[in-house]
């Protein structure tokens, strides 16, 4: 009876991830989808707990330590989400991200002494084991580089000499270690097993470390997909439908978002994984062509009569919104325009900030209509029409190299194609490059101007001159 109760436990977590994940899809059922997916996993961890018993009819044992790791672990989430900050949120989504990757690892390791040594060990188990044992340890280690990354405590990208060579001798060699443990009773294979586990961890952090600029969202993103994916063995090993079903949807979620991103970024995921983004093309780009161009600065006062005065303007929000937590400020600037009669409308990229959603979310923090924010496809077409465009600390997103330049690092990426509206306004603390390590040429323009200082500050200033009109 237990058993069919449990069966069901899992049907109905099951069913709450799916919902969940689909009530995610959209903005305004984001918070509750979010919600009902973690009630599936709250249903699935307490009915094994309670339910679960083993061919000898025996229940779970060590509650206490169970419980006490779930104690310690839901204090520790709870203060880091309360915490953390919107521009950190992707360390947060790597460093978690890691932590899944990890427990995925630490199942194969401690499950192989049990499958290896059984009496006709099952090899189906085994290469089970050891396939969440290499994916599981490659998105822990890879994720932890992508959280050093993304923190700021590694700011250069590394490529090692031969670096797409040493990389494919590895992942051969990993995937023949792998196909050799799980067929063959080879001697000393407990050290056979821990020197598996340990190239996997290096073919994360080689696989990680070059890549760099606007290729990391993609990184983060197939890594979550690895996690699922490694996930999704421990529920196959264990015969746990409602940790299968949640692999599943992790790793294949984490996979289609990947390949759309790299279709909206005009990239192939191998030019992603081996052209090593943001290395020799920065280098050449930072070092500049030596030549001294000139740009025009623009007051908050002149900024305001414009804007003031436009029929439409549209706001591309950037990590530096982020960074000055001023969304709520330009949500006021918003309303305050459309109060004097001016359409307003957000231009979002599907890479802005760090990683996808990252510049939704900030905005749905401060309660910007979200029918306001229009994605790069939709919005592109616009631009000519539109009066003013006030960029607020994105650079790459609207860097017109990316069409214009076959040089440069992000040619052929789509990009927001704001030089094609009448006006260009440009927040900006200084004229250093963005997060891709590349000049813009577009700060150069005619038609724009700068206007330099904190987001917040700026846009607070901003507010003020409107309302003096």
């Amino acid at each position: 009876m237990g058993a069919h109760i449990l069966e069901i436990g899992y049907l109905f977590a099951s069913i709450l991830y799916i919902l969940g994940l689909k009530k995610l899809s959209g903005p305004k059922t984001a918070r509750s989808g979010n919600l009902w997916a973690a009630v599936g996993m709250t249903v699935a961890i307490f009915a094994t707990i309670f339910l679960y018993k083993d061919e000898n009819g025996n229940n779970l044992g060590n509650l206490g330590l169970i419980f006490g790791g779930i104690a310690i672990g839901t204090v520790i989430g709870w203060m880091i989400a309360k915490k953390v900050a919107m521009t950190a949120m992707p360390q947060m989504v790597s460093l978690f991200n890691g932590m899944g990757g990890a427990c995925a690892a630490i199942i194969g390791l401690i499950e192989f002494p049990h499958a290896m040594h059984a009496e006709n060990p099952d090899r189906l188990i085994l290469l089970t084991i050891f396939c969440g044992l290499v994916i599981g340890t490659v998105s822990f280690s890879g994720s932890m580089v992508a959280f050093a990354k993304l923190n700021g405590n590694m700011k250069k990208d590394i490529r090692l000499p031969f670096y797409n060579i040493l990389n494919t001798l590895l992942i051969i060699g990993i995937l023949g270690l792998t196909a050799c443990l799980s067929m063959d009773n080879i001697p000393n294979a407990e050290m056979w097993v821990y020197i598996l586990c340990a190239a996997s961890f290096l073919y994360g952090v080689l696989f990680v470390i070059p890549i760099g600029g606007a290729d990391m969202p993609v990184v983060i993103s197939l890594l979550n997909s690895f996690t699922g994916m490694a996930a999704a063995f421990g529920g196959f090993l264990y015969d746990n439908m409602a940790m299968l079903t949640g692999g599943i949807l992790v790793g294949s979620a984490g996979t289609i978002l990947t390949v759309v991103m790299c279709q909206a970024m005009n990239r192939s995921l191998t030019n992603v994984i081996f052209g090593a983004f943001g290395t020799g093309g920065v280098a050449k780009a930072a070092s500049g062509d030596g030549v001294q161009k000139s740009f025009r600065e623009v007051s908050p006062s002149d900024a305001a009569v414009l804007m003031n005065y436009a029929t439409k303007v549209v706001i591309v929000p950037g990590y530096g919104l982020a960074v000055a937590q001023a969304q709520h400020v330009v949500h006021e600037l918003e309303e305050l325009l459309e109060s004097r009669g001016v359409e307003v409308k957000y231009a979002i990229h599907p890479v802005a900030g760090r990683m996808p959603g990252h510049m939704n979310v900030l905005l749905a923090e401060s309660n910007v209509d979200y029918g306001k924010l229009v994605e790069m496809e939709d919005i592109n077409p616009e631009f000519s029409t539109t009066d003013v465009v006030l960029v607020l600390g994105a650079n790459d997103v609207v860097n017109p190299a990316a069409k214009e330049d076959p040089s440069s690092p992000i040619y052929g990426m789509p990009i927001l194609n704001v030089e094609d509206s009448k006006q260009i306004i440009i927040n900006k603390r200084s004229m250093s490059v963005g997060y891709a390590g590349i000049d813009n040429d577009l700060f150069y323009r005619d038609k724009t101007s700068m206007l330099f200082g904190d987001a917040k500050q700026v846009l607070a200033k901003l507010v003020e001159e409107v309302k003096a009109l």
